[in-house]
């Protein structure tokens, strides 16, 4: 016998619940999804467990992969000499500032390359010769024409990060709809309207792909360049630990370096999620859940 329709569930009443289920899962995994910190903690437990093995079975020199908690312990005592804030404060600062300067300049440049055609036909060239050299041959070179100093190294952070912003800037800007700026200037707009309203937040997307490519590059200069030619910083530490064989300092170095990095990407996404609103998360957001 069926059940009179008052006794059945109302649709909207399965909807709201199914919804709210959906809404918790989404609150309770949001933290995970966007740190990953449970594949990081899963990664150390590992590194320990390898580590150990290894002490016991001595399948090669335990020196030569110390454990995440020996890699601790020697930064702590390296904590209390002063030489890790020194350290991480240096490379903040230099990343910090060549990151800057490269993003800013390769988005002006970006910028004027797009609305000139003969600028971007005389750089463009000349950029795609000098891109593809690598950052660690021209340090030597930067040294010789500005001794050592904070400038070489800031100014061959901020050659690494030019060149990829500038190129998805390029890209971002050249991929805007061209229905959206017709439509902008049939309803009147000015030109500096339709750049700062239509075409400028179009290529915000690819300008921050440049930058996330242009964050990793950034760390691999600033290494290179506090190896060769620096008092202080990661790369310091590294180099200085080489000379005296002391690899509990080059991984505690290593993994500053690892965490200095995750830190700025997340930040730099958290700014990409602010900035870019109306940006969807392709397939995921297309289905409905």
């Amino acid at each position: 016998m069926s059940k009179p329709a008052s006794s059945l569930p109302s649709p909207v009443k399965v909807g709201t619940e199914q919804g709210t289920r959906l809404s918790v899962k989404t609150q309770r995994w949001n933290f995970r999804d966007r740190v990953g910190l449970i594949p990081i903690c899963v990664f150390f437990l590992l590194w320990e467990a390898i580590s150990r093995l290894n002490t016991s079975w001595e399948l090669f020199n335990p020196n030569f992969l110390p454990a995440p908690t020996a890699i601790l312990q020697e930064m702590w005592a390296l904590a209390k000499t002063g030489v890790i804030y020194e350290s991480v404060m240096s490379s903040t600062v230099r990343i910090l500032l060549g990151f800057t300067l490269g993003l800013a300049i390769a988005v002006i440049v970006g910028v004027f390359m797009n609305k000139f055609r003969a600028l971007e036909y005389w750089l463009s060239p000349v950029l795609n010769l000098l891109g593809p050299i690598p950052s660690l041959a021209l340090l030597p070179i930067f040294i010789i024409w500005f001794g050592i100093g904070e400038f070489p190294k800031v100014l061959l952070i901020t050659w690494t990060t030019f060149i990829p912003v500038l190129t998805n800037t390029l890209d971002g800007l050249k991929s805007v709809n061209p229905t959206l700026i017709r439509s902008a200037l049939c309803l009147g707009a000015k030109e500096r309207h339709v750049f700062w309203k239509v075409i400028f937040p179009s290529a915000i997307p690819s300008i921050f792909v440049g930058a996330q490519v242009s964050l990793g590059l950034g760390f691999s200069s600033l290494i290179v360049s506090e190896m060769m030619g620096a008092k202080s910083g990661l790369g310091y530490i590294i180099v200085d630990a080489r000379n005296y064989f002391k690899m509990s300092n080059m991984f505690v170095a290593i993994v500053l370096i690892g965490l200095e990095f995750s830190i700025m990407s997340y930040l730099l996404k958290v700014l990409e999620k602010k900035t870019v609103t109306w940006r969807k998360n392709g397939v995921r957001s297309a289905i409905e859940k």
